[in-house]
Parts: C-alpha cells; sequence; structure tokens
C-alpha cells in the first residue's frame, strides 16, 4: 500500500492497472488554476488562471497555458484517443487566446475552466495502459506540445507588438 501511494505522487506516475483516473497532483492542478476559490454568497468558483491573467498581463496567461500542458502530458501518459488530444489542445489555446485579451480575457478566464474540462476528458477517454505507445502517438503529441507552445507565446508576441504600437513615434 505504501508503495502505492509513493509512485500515484510521483509527477506523471502511471496509473496502477485497474485504475485509469488522473493523478492526485493534476487533479489539485485542475482546481488551483480554475476553481480553488468561491466568490461569497454564491456558488461562482474561480482560481488563480484569472488572477493570474489579471495581475500579470500576457505573461500570466502564458504561465498558465505552460501548467495546462501538463494536463496533455497526463492525457498522452494514459492513451487518450489523438482526437480528444487535439480537442484538449483547443481548449488550452482558447484559454491562452482569448485569456490574453485585457478584462475580456479575465471575464474568459473566470468561466471558460479549461483545466477542468481537460481532466474530465482524460477521465472520459483513458485508453488501455497496456498498449503501447506508438510512434504516431508520440508524433501527435510532440505537435500538440508544440502548437501549446506557440499559443503560450502568442499573448507574448501580441503583447509586445501592442507596447511597440504604443511606444512608436505619431506618424
Amino acid at each position: 500500500m505504501k508503495d502505492l501511494k509513493k509512485s500515484a505522487s510521483s509527477p506523471l506516475a502511471a496509473p496502477p492497472a485497474g485504475t485509469l483516473s488522473a493523478p492526485e497532483w493534476a487533479r489539485r492542478l485542475s482546481v488551483l488554476l480554475d476553481s480553488a476559490f468561491r466568490v461569497p454568497g454564491t456558488q461562482l468558483r474561480f482560481g488563480l488562471d484569472p488572477i493570474l491573467g489579471a495581475l500579470l498581463p500576457e505573461l500570466g496567461d502564458a504561465l498558465t497555458a505552460l501548467l495546462s500542458l501538463s494536463l496533455l502530458v497526463v492525457a498522452y501518459r494514459q492513451r487518450v484517443p489523438k482526437l480528444v488530444l487535439a480537442r484538449m489542445l483547443i481548449n488550452v489555446a482558447l484559454d491562452a487566446v482569448f485569456g490574453a485579451i485585457p478584462l475580456v480575457g479575465d471575464a474568459f478566464d473566470f468561466a471558460f475552466k479549461a483545466n477542468e474540462k481537460n481532466l474530465a476528458l482524460i477521465e472520459r477517454h483513458h485508453g488501455d495502459p497496456s498498449r503501447a505507445a506508438g510512434w504516431g502517438d508520440r508524433l501527435v503529441v510532440f505537435g500538440v506540445v508544440l502548437v501549446a507552445l506557440a499559443c503560450a507565446a502568442l499573448p507574448l508576441l501580441l503583447g509586445a507588438a501592442l507596447l511597440r504600437f504604443l511606444l512608436s513615434p505619431a506618424r
């Protein structure tokens, strides 16, 4: 029993046979980013995603997008189908791109909760853990991570372009 707890707490731990839920750290990350806090007197919940986006414009959105990528790694390890990996990537991309829009993006981050959606997708669509990942699986994950990194960098590039535009001399 002690060995099972120890292996489940390590990052990217493969689930034991017969148990195909996401690792506890992935659940905690999802809650931390999307629903750790409750608005008093309501059932509305939010996490660090909109807070970091508001406090650190562009950088906060890029950071939370990078953290969201870890759920894609969990999905890959649990043999989630490629189409679902693509859907998860779309969730991360939407969160990063729309979250980067000042004020509107913070409201979007408050409502969208991409990490909770992705965690639910992992648990709903996990595959057979005894099946070894093939080159096709690795290629899809590499592409997904590459596109997600580009999406994480997009808010920073847009912010730099906006800053350059605002600081350029009037013509």
